[in-house]
């Protein structure tokens, strides 16, 4: 699975930090941004969590 952020579409509301803070973290600017590009196996539920908890749609997941 790999995860990026859309920063365009991104409102810094933090939900995918607090969710999956190995993988999402927000950066000097407020909004979030993907740690990694590739997600270990065992994150990969709960950056779909983040996903799906995004207010605006900002969490682009692709599946292997």
């Amino acid at each position: 699975m790999k995860v990026k952020v859309n920063k365009d579409a991104c409102i810094g509301c933090g939900a995918c930090a607090s969710i999956c803070p190995d993988v999402f973290e927000l950066n000097d600017e407020g909004l979030s941004e993907a740690k990694v590009e590739e997600v270990k196996d065992e994150l990969q539920d709960e950056v779909r969590d983040a996903a799906d908890s995004c207010p605006t749609g900002a969490i682009e997941v692709k599946e292997d």
